[in-house]
């Protein structure tokens, strides 16, 4: 993990950071390692680039309808008993999954995961956001997700070598068995209703969410993030299909294209976290990244043409000969550019929307609509850029999302230069 030494010792001697940890740990490896398993589902079941897109919009309609009244939840109840339901019920989807036997029962287990994943990341964000000291949030948050992304570089190359190594079952059993251990974490570790419970007249409700979406910087945000999720989940989704389907990539080596990003983002993303805390000017963070994962976006369909710059390599490895044909190469380059743009982007993100929760006392909030933002993209996005695909071509497909990115960083840029997040006193959210 990066970041300054110190700040990274103090955080792994913090037994409640590192129960938290331990959510992100398990939520992103199970997510990383299923998406490299919707690629095998896809080209078992031999699905079409609309169905294929079903997989992620199943995923975040679940999240979508979930995400507001999760947010309130939090505010008003436990988020220690919210983050043991998340965990709980990964461990049923990872059964769930152990027999599905056709492509309905995949999309059916994805509405699952996405409910349990939304558990996860929104209540233990705003628990790391609610209990961080002020003076280090963004190492807190920074680090938070660094672990998560760590975990999906976990997901990625050792999830990949077990589904290419022992298939489904066993690779959902060793999903189920760091779950139970994240879980077990969060049991003796997290102090019980972590952030303090408020009253229902002062916790996120519509009035809040009025007040927050009142602010111009928060539309910006909010805003920015329905436009650029579209992009993101053409990556996210059909990255791994298209190496799979179009060029024959197994499943180790989408685990290791996938890998590359995750391993420049677990590198970079603390150190990012802390350097945002020291200079300001978060906005800047987020326009930079963005714009450079557009670039990395429209770089993925170049794949086609990647033996014109990158040689066929046959390796030997776990006892078999693998080759690594020119489009690994292209797309594992393109993929860690991504992960540079989302170390850049995430901390940065993530602190102004907690920023402007604490200025109505509602952080679960700002982070659900954070979230929600993210889930209109997400469920729209993948469904449309897949039925873009099969109606005309991947570069129009991946291309198209790069354009949403970039849209979206215009917007972001003229909204956010109105009002920007603000620093005082906390503002009642009946003011």
């Amino acid at each position: 993990m990066s970041g300054s030494p110190n700040g990274v010792r103090r955080l792994l001697r913090n037994r409640e950071f590192v129960a938290l940890a331990s959510t992100a740990f398990a939520r992103s490896q199970a997510y990383s390692t299923i998406l490299i398993a919707l690629a095998l589902y896809a080209d078992l079941f031999n699905t079409s680039g609309a169905v294929e897109g079903l997989f992620g919009t199943a995923f975040a309609a679940a999240q979508l309808v979930i995400v507001l009244p999760l947010g309130r939840l939090i505010d008003v109840g436990n988020a220690k008993r919210y983050l043991l339901a998340g965990l709980l019920l990964n461990i049923g989807v990872f059964v769930g999954f152990s027999f599905v036997t056709a492509v309905e029962h995949v999309v059916a287990m994805r509405v699952v995961q996405g409910v349990g994943a939304s558990l996860l990341w929104i209540t233990g964000t705003a628990v790391v956001g609610e209990i961080s000291p002020n003076e280090s949030r963004g190492l807190w948050l920074g680090a938070y997700n660094q672990v998560g992304a760590v975990s999906s570089l976990a997901g990625d190359a050792f999830g990949g070598l077990l589904l290419y190594l022992y298939g489904f079952q066993t690779t959902y059993a060793v999903l189920i068995g760091v779950t139970a251990f994240a879980t077990l974490s969060v049991v003796l570790f997290l102090r019980d209703n972590p952030g303090g419970k408020k009253d229902a007249d002062e916790a996120t409700g519509v009035q809040t969410l009025r007040k927050l979406l009142g602010r111009t910087a928060v539309r910006a945000l909010v805003t920015f993030r329905l436009a650029f999720s579209v992009g993101k989940m053409a990556v996210i989704i059909f990255l791994p299909i298209y190496a799979r389907t179009e060029f024959g990539i197994s499943a180790l080596l989408i685990g290791g294209i996938l890998a590359g990003g995750k391993l420049t983002k677990s590198l970079l993303q603390g150190t990012v976290g802390e350097y945002t805390d020291r200079v300001g000017s978060k906005h800047h963070f987020v326009l930079a990244g963005a714009l450079l994962y557009a670039v990395g976006t429209a770089l993925i369909p170049l794949a086609e043409y990647g033996a014109t710059v990158f040689p066929t390599v046959t390796v030997s490895a776990l006892g078999d000969t693998v080759t690594l044909v020119p489009a690994f190469f292209s797309l594992f380059a393109a993929y860690g550019l991504i992960g540079v743009a989302d170390s850049l982007r995430l901390p940065a993100s993530m602190a102004l929307f907690v920023e402007e929760g604490e200025q109505f006392d509602a952080v679960a909030g700002s982070m659900s609509l954070r979230s929600i933002a993210w889930k209109i993209g997400q469920v729209s996005g993948p469904v449309a850029v897949g039925a873009l695909w099969d109606a005309t071509s991947v570069f129009v497909a991946f291309w198209t999302a790069a354009a949403f990115i970039v849209v979206s960083s215009g917007v972001f840029a003229v909204l956010y230069d109105r009002d920007p997040v603000r620093d005082g006193p906390t503002a009642s959210p009946t003011d």
